[in-house]
């Protein structure tokens, strides 16, 4: 049989589609110019107001941590309600959002009503944003900002003495990080906290796909860094950072992002021009700020092994501390943070989860499929579903008992079970995982180790650079050259290039007014059209090509040189396991778990009638199995129905849920067996037996499996069977 070919069909291209075309791509050209004008005006202008945060509500400075004996440039402000919205009550828990301080200025988290400040007005939570000024303080270093941002939480939980639960902590990226610190060494100050596509284990990654991290060794360890704070005069230019976030995308940098503005000018231009205010506005670090992140993070790797001492007051940062529960949110689509930079610290401290449950500590995590890194924190479909319902299950979340869960958020239905114990769209539950679970999610940790060898590289080439070249930099340097190299910089020139103070752009204005009167767009099937988009089709897969090339070239060159053992002994350098390192499993943290032990023996027979209840109800409405915000839900609506909640507050109810959950699931047998200590009385057994049926009842028929529970428990209280109540579901 021949082999047959269907014609391809073109639209014929005329003279008249020709002009239609030409005309059209003529005026976005001009009007292109004229907005990319408009975006170096928006810079000006926001560097002459003092560059304030890009927040889309009205805020109130509480605390200005510029006025501190030991300054920074850090400032607490409280979070004014739109009009739209209905005012925060006080004794709900409040929300506090930090963003990160990376190259550029605070706002992120804030940036639409649809974002995570939007969402926490929405249900009326105070909300309180820790923000930053464009310079820092002289002397200012991390360990001070630490220090302020304690003072901060202090504030809030004075301003709130009747809130019903700890504040809710939010940390995006590098604000996470920071976090992570107060959070170890104010473990009873905060609630529960949510890392937001934060770096938080650094040599972590995925060969062949998170190029970013080979950036330090190819660079010769952090000396650059220094290099760069002393150019500026003892201060780092916040605008290299972002010159790297844009490196690792050259096709959405060079063409995606300025040709999607192109191709839709008459209706992109204005969130072109609000992105792009967040997004030049570059801050400064001073140089001990910035060797201290690369030193002891990035290159260092010490936070997730607890070399970390605070030099202010000399404690030891041991994420093993944090005693509220912690959340992580990542993506696979982030190219900046990825899942195995989000969670490998988990592994980093803890062999299973058996060992977090010994140490009492909560961990969450939720990934999400193909995000990227800034949609993390302002994607308003990310806002609504996975930040809406971490923050409406924030209650459930305070009641896991210590573990590692992984959240899961899936649509409800109309006859889906326990529909009314629901508040939204979506029902969010905790499904646990193991230490394995994370490990599976990279390609093993080998890769890793050849960081170590980076960091001992580092540290000499640091040394020579201390001694030998930054006197001479230190030499030359003075605020007037440190300005003229901040203005160099690529990120700031075409800004002040393409504003009007070039007399050509700002004569562009008239004719872009002109043009926008008489606007005659081209058809969208205009032949022209189409082949401008297959152009620029080719164009970003040409860009993206170079992007892998250049990407996989760099990882061969890295392993070329940190995995050859010729170089490591060039350097007198020897592998340890990364896995042991010495600080995890110190003495101290040993009789720390020895005693938590210890104490965990009286938990199953202390407590009161209400704690026997409590430990039923969890037995017959989570088990063993998945946790969702049903069931929890349920017990919350039945407390209420027979008075307990008056008896017992949400805060008590919370820890007893939390404590009660944990030893049901850590010894079943004696959770059960001890359960007629607490509840000494027949007719207290009688009660607690109705509540736990009337629970299952209020989700529709109890199963074959919940009844076998039910009869475990009438068996271990001692009761008749036909002495037990049968409760109906309600209609």
């Amino acid at each position: 049989m021949p082999l047959t070919v269907a014609p391809t069909v073109f639209p014929a291209i005329t003279a008249s589609s020709a002009i239609e075309y030409w005309t059209d791509a003529w005026q976005r050209s001009v009007l292109f110019w004229d907005v990319m004008r408009e975006r170096g005006n928006g810079y000006l202008e926001h560097k002459k107001s003092g560059k304030p945060p890009v927040l889309a509500f009205d805020y109130k400075i509480i605390v200005d941590a510029r006025t501190f004996d030991r300054p920074t440039n850090y400032a607490l402000v409280a979070i004014i309600p739109p009009a739209d919205c209905a005012p925060t009550d006080p004794t709900q828990r409040p929300f506090v959002v930090i963003d990160p301080r990376a190259g550029h200025g605070p706002g992120i988290g804030g940036f639409k009503m649809d974002s995570e400040i939007g969402i926490a007005l929405k249900q009326g939570h105070p909300c309180y944003f820790v923000m930053f000024f464009p310079e820092p303080m002289p002397g200012q270093t991390i360990e001070r900002v630490t220090q302020t941002e304690k003072v901060f939480l202090d504030t809030v939980n004075e301003l709130h003495p009747k809130a019903s639960s700890k504040p809710f902590i939010i940390g995006n990226c590098q604000g996470g990080w920071a976090l992570m610190m107060l959070a170890a060494q104010v473990p009873d100050s905060v609630g529960p906290i949510l890392l937001a596509g934060s770096p938080i284990s650094y040599w972590a990654g995925v060969e062949g796909k998170n190029p970013m991290r080979y950036a330090g060794g190819l660079l010769g360890g952090t000396w650059a860094t220094s290099f760069a704070g002393d150019l500026g005069n003892g201060k780092f230019d916040g605008a290299y950072l972002v010159n790297n976030f844009e490196k690792l995308n050259p096709a959405n940098t060079y063409w995606k992002k300025p040709y999607g503005l192109y191709a839709d000018v008459d209706n992109r231009s204005e969130q072109f021009l609000e992105f792009e205010r967040w997004w030049g506005g570059h801050f400064m670090l001073n140089k001990e700020e910035m060797e201290w992140i690369t030193q002891k993070l990035f290159v260092g790797n010490r936070l997730s092994t607890g070399e970390i001492i605070n030099d202010e007051d000399h404690v030891r940062v041991d994420l093993r501390n944090i005693r509220s529960p912690i959340i992580v949110f990542a993506s696979w689509g982030d190219n900046i943070t990825p899942p195995q930079q989000a969670l490998n610290w988990i592994p980093d401290l803890y062999k299973n989860a058996q060992e977090i449950r010994e140490n009492e500590q909560t961990i969450v995590y939720c990934l999400h499929d193909t995000v990227g890194h800034l949609g993390i924190f302002v994607s308003s479909a990310v806002a609504n579903r996975e930040h809406t319902e971490i923050a409406c299950a924030l209650d459930l979340i305070d009641v896991l008992p210590p573990g590692l869960y992984q959240a899961v958020i899936t649509d409800t239905y109309p006859d889906m079970p326990g529909l009314k114990y629901t508040d939204n769209r979506y029902v969010i539950r905790f499904e646990e995982r193991d230490v394995a679970d994370i490990l599976a999610l990279g390609d093993g940790r080998e890769s890793e180790h050849a960081f170590e060898l980076v960091r001992h590289v580092s540290q000499i080439n640091q040394t020579m650079y201390d001694n030998f070249v930054s006197p001479l930099v230190k030499l030359f340097s003075n605020e007037h050259s440190a300005a003229f190299f901040h203005n160099l910089n690529s990120a700031r020139l075409e800004r002040l290039m393409f504003s009007d103070s070039n007399p050509v752009l700002k004569a562009m204005r008239p004719i872009a007014a002109a043009i926008r009167s008489r606007r005659e767009p081209a058809a969208p099937d205009n032949p022209w059209v189409q082949a401008e988009k297959q152009a620029s089709t080719a164009i970003e897969t040409a860009l993206d090509s170079y992007r892998d090339a250049r990407d996989a070239h760099s990882e061969k060159m890295f392993k070329a040189i940190y995995e050859s053992p010729v170089f490591a002994a060039m350097v007198n350098f020897k592998h340890h396991d990364v896995q042991n390192a010495k600080s995890l499993y110190d003495s101290h943290h040993q009789e720390n778990l020895r005693v938590k032990r210890a104490k965990r023996e009286d938990w199953f027979h202390k407590g009161s009638p209400e704690t026997g209840f409590l430990r039923i109800l969890i037995y017959v409405a989570i088990g063993t199995g998945v946790i969702d915000e049903r069931p929890f839900n349920g017990i919350k609506r039945l407390m209420q129905e027979i008075g307990l909640d008056k008896s017992v507050s949400l805060v008590q109810l919370k820890e007893i849920i939390k404590r009660q959950t944990f030893l049901v699931r850590l010894d079943e047998e004696r959770a059960l067996a001890s359960l007629e200590v607490l509840l000494p009385e027949s007719h207290q057994r009688h009660q607690a037996l109705d509540l736990a049926r009337k629970l299952l009842a209020l989700g529709g028929p109890i199963s074959a499996e919940k009844e076998g529970r039910l009869s475990r428990l009438t068996k271990v209280l001692g009761l008749d069977v036909s002495t037990v109540p049968v409760a109906v579901a309600p209609a």
